[in-house]
């Protein structure tokens, strides 16, 4: 088989990471990907309108937890699924966790049934590291640290990640799950850490900062997580779990300031808000053994990649504040201004 007929489904490929992933695989190979998003809130068109016209990407608008969405891709010869397909966000799975069950879980469960009973060659499931839940000042989660969510969010993500596993254990189904510390770069949509605080700080408004801002979080440039999945797709041994980070752990204060402190905005417009439940205080990433089994490390500079970010924000005023007016603006409301 040449690699022009490798067809490569990626669900939920129109957010954040999906788009970024795809716009990664398109530069690299000849593969043809098939981009299948529900098109939420998060998920954006206008992420990958300059692949419209290619040959080698196909986008259909679909479901994960409907069935005759996913059938409307395998009118092609799927090979691999790699599953982007989320909801994410951690204030959102409190205040509405119902969607996270049905996406998050069923839909997993969906795509794993069409693995298993369409002889998918390969299933990349992609987590997060928030799965563990929470750690102290000291250690690293490793592959092996028991689960332990702590919001609706991580705790459907562990459900499907067990989901994930009970099929290799139960029918040898080809599966891989990855599971990756916070991500930043281009194209998230600005109700993250990164973009909300650029964007505010670029519209001179406030930065709400959680609690004390002490959190610390392990933070990975996207393309460096981009290229960890590209190893693992073509390195990965089935039914292994491969921890992803950027080995930058920094505080939710420290992000902030260091942003402003690029922009050259005062320290004076952030807005200590308060803490919200189930707020986990540390995560950090063991790298050990993507790094030994599979060769991985990252290239970007965590330095780098946030000037490169500031950057494209500054320079892409028309793809997000199109969101800040929209959608995005009454949900801000909602969340930050009777902190």
């Amino acid at each position: 088989m040449s690699d022009i007929d490798i067809h490569i489904l990626v669900t939920g490929g129109c957010g954040f990471i999906g788009s970024n992933f795809i716009r990664y695989m398109i530069s690299k190979y000849p593969y043809h990907i098939i981009n299948l998003d529900k098109l939420t809130y998060a998920g954006n068109l206008e992420n990958l309108k300059d692949f419209e016209n290619n040959k080698r990407y196909t986008f259909i608008k679909g479901d994960i937890a409907q069935n005759s969405d996913v059938e409307k891709a395998l009118q092609y010869p799927i090979d691999t699924i790699i599953n982007f397909a989320a909801e994410s966000h951690v204030d959102r799975s409190i205040l509405d966790p119902d969607a996270f069950i049905k996406t998050n879980i069923y839909g997993t469960f969906n795509l794993l049934e069409t693995t298993r009973l369409r002889n998918i060659r390969r299933f990349i499931q992609i987590s997060t590291d928030e799965v563990y839940g929470s750690l102290g000042k000291e250690g690293k989660f490793t592959e092996d640290t028991p689960l332990a969510p702590n919001s609706p969010y991580s705790a459907s993500k562990a459900s499907a990640d067990m989901l994930v596993m009970a099929y290799y254990k139960t029918y040898k189904t080809p599966l891989i799950i990855t599971r990756c510390s916070n991500n930043y770069g281009p194209y998230q949509f600005p109700e993250k850490l990164f973009p909300l605080m650029i964007t505010n700080a670029l519209c001179d408004m406030e930065l709400p900062v959680y609690g004390d801002g002490q959190n610390v979080r392990d933070w990975i440039h996207v393309l460096d997580h981009c290229e960890a999945i590209d190893t693992v797709l073509h390195k990965g041994k089935i039914g292994s779990i491969y921890n992803i980070g950027g080995e930058n752990e920094k505080t939710n204060i420290e992000i902030v300031e260091l942003i402003l402190s690029i922009l050259g905005k005062p320290e004076t417009s952030i807005k200590f808000v308060k803490d919200r439940p189930g707020h986990d205080r540390r995560y950090a990433i063991d790298l050990t053994k993507i790094k030994k089994e599979l060769g991985f490390k990252t290239k970007i500079s965590f330095e780098k990649g946030v000037e490169e970010t500031i950057r494209w924000y500054k320079e892409n005023k028309d793809w997000w504040e199109q969101i800040k007016t929209g959608e995005y603006q009454k949900y801000y409301e909602r969340m930050y201004k009777n902190r």
